[in-house]
């Protein structure tokens, strides 16, 4: 089974922007990845997400793998937010309060479902917030910002 990454769409935006200040990084990354064989998955929730700033036909979609949202996926992310919304109270923990926190949640639901995913991957340091408060996931965080090849 290949290695994969999920990509979530503050990457993408990244990604495929050359006028954001991570562009570079995000090629750096993306190239990395294609160069080692990394499968790059990307959510159906964060494809939508990127439409509402791009059109999707921008994006790469013969490099990236669509991961559609399924039920075990579902099943996941409600007991992940169920641990987030515990421990954030337990730790006092501030994290904005958004709509994409859920969606993040989603997310990590999907990456921790799928066997081959190892890494989540990030522009988003409120995503890691959320990641943070999770117990023992099973991929790791990697946010380009401070991971800056």
């Amino acid at each position: 089974m290949a290695q994969a990454v999920l990509l979530d769409s503050g990457f993408l935006i990244r990604l495929m922007n050359p006028e954001e200040p991570l562009h570079t990084v995000a090629m750096r990354w993306f190239r990395l990845f294609i160069e080692q064989g990394v499968v790059c998955k990307v959510s159906t929730i964060a494809l939508a997400e990127y439409g509402v700033k791009d059109d999707l036909t921008h994006l790469p979609m013969q490099y990236l793998q669509v991961l559609p949202f399924h039920y075990n996926h579902a099943e996941r992310a409600a007991q992940f937010m169920r641990i987030v919304l515990r421990v954030k109270k337990e730790r006092g923990a501030v994290i904005q309060p958004r709509v994409v926190i859920p969606n993040d949640t989603k997310m990590f639901g999907q990456a921790s479902c799928e066997a081959d995913i190892r890494s989540f991957v990030s522009a988003d340091s409120e995503a890691k917030k959320v990641y943070d408060l999770l117990e023992q996931p099973n991929f790791e965080f990697i946010d380009i910002r401070e991971n800056v090849l």
